[in-house]
């Protein structure tokens, strides 16, 4: 089974062709990350309309890229939710129309869920040069899902049989890494530059705070932003009425380098500290992390040194959104769902993935 899938939720816009669930054929992603910088975070009516100009170039470059036609493709699966409306319109309005004009089975992929099947992928084609793990995860596996829009806890029992542990109860640790960022002076996307800034500072410099929950498996990471923020002010000498966007400019690199270790180290112990509790809980076979914080070598390697289990990590490029992670769920998908019709497939922009475990009634249309 040779699936196609499009992901359009925020600012990539990318397709792929995945087989079996497994074997990476093409992964063609156009990124608006230079376009956004500017701006210091994504714009959504910016980002629509770059999508528009690509999306169907892009959908084209993957099918080349895989030396395959329509003929070969078995179905499309397309981002419907969660994301940015306009964002999510033109990737679901392309997957329906094709579906429509190639006659193929539409699939509905929610993007958190699709991360998590990034690990899933264990082949690729020749043209393709990524270091993918051995096999694929076991069930039931634990899933730590970190990106700029989520922090969550997810346990698996099944394809499609899952139950949420915990989430973030304010900040998405993503979200988080983004305005610290901002706060110290470093350049956009966060995650990255943080993590950077970061090899050179000293991560116990800045004692920080890790919130409290009274979930077991539950995050927060709002009040360690404000930590920061504080903490910044505190060092060059300000009282809490100074602007945000001036204190850049008071900070030396080594205070900017220290404050990036000592946020990391304390928002990577508050990620680890709850996936440890839920592993020695639940007894997980597997582990995986997913979502674009999962690139963060520091979160990985701290996981796999707290865990007694070996963990294989998808490859970075496979860590942040792409095309190729809703191609492989809907491989998984397809062999238990019907399709949704292309004439009135609708987008959730802000769709839990609690109300989409294919146990319950999933939002066929």
């Amino acid at each position: 089974m040779k699936i196609l899938g499009i992901e359009s939720s925020c600012d990539e816009t990318a397709a792929a062709i995945v087989e079996d669930g497994k074997t990476l054929l093409s992964n063609v992603v156009r990124t608006q990350i230079d376009i956004h910088k500017v701006y210091g975070g994504v714009v959504p009516e910016i980002a629509a309309r770059s999508h528009i100009e690509v999306i169907n170039p892009v959908i084209e470059q993957a099918l080349q890229d895989a030396h395959l036609s329509w003929d070969d493709i078995d179905g499309i699966a397309v981002t419907y939710a969660p994301g940015l409306s306009g964002s999510l319109l033109v990737g679901t309005l392309a997957a329906r129309t094709l579906a429509l004009l190639k006659n193929k089975p539409l699939l509905p992929i929610h993007h958190v869920e699709a991360h998590v099947y990034a690990n899933f992928i264990t082949g690729q084609a020749e043209h393709i040069n990524l270091s993918l793990p051995s096999r694929q995860p076991a069930f039931p596996m634990l899933a730590l899902i970190v990106s700029g829009g989520h922090s969550q806890l997810v346990l698996f029992k099944d394809h499609g049989d899952y139950e949420l542990l915990g989430q973030t109860q304010d900040d998405a640790v993503g979200e988080a890494f983004d305005k610290v960022a901002k706060i110290i002076g470093l350049p956009y996307p966060g995650g990255p530059s943080i993590a950077e800034a970061a090899l050179q500072g000293d991560s116990k410099k800045y004692p920080l705070p890790k919130a409290k929950m009274q979930g077991a498996y539950d995050f927060s990471f709002s009040g360690l932003k404000t930590a920061v923020l504080r903490a910044v002010q505190r060092e060059v000498s300000v009282d809490t009425t100074f602007p945000s966007f001036k204190l850049p400019e008071l900070l030396n690199d080594v205070q900017r380098k220290d404050f990036a270790a000592s946020f990391q180290r304390v928002a990577i112990e508050t990620l680890v500290d709850k996936a440890e509790a839920a592993f020695n809980d639940y007894s997980p076979a597997s582990v995986v992390i997913a979502g674009g914080v999962a690139a963060n070598q520091e979160l990985r390697r701290e996981l796999q040194d707290r865990l007694p289990i070996t963990i294989e990590y998808a490859p970075m490029q496979l860590c942040t959104d792409n095309a190729a992670m809703i191609a492989t769920l809907g491989c998984f998908y397809a062999e238990k769902v019907a399709p949704s019709s292309p004439f009135s497939l609708e987008i959730h922009p802000s769709l839990s993935m609690t109300k989409t475990a294919w146990s319950k009634p999933l939002l066929q249309n």
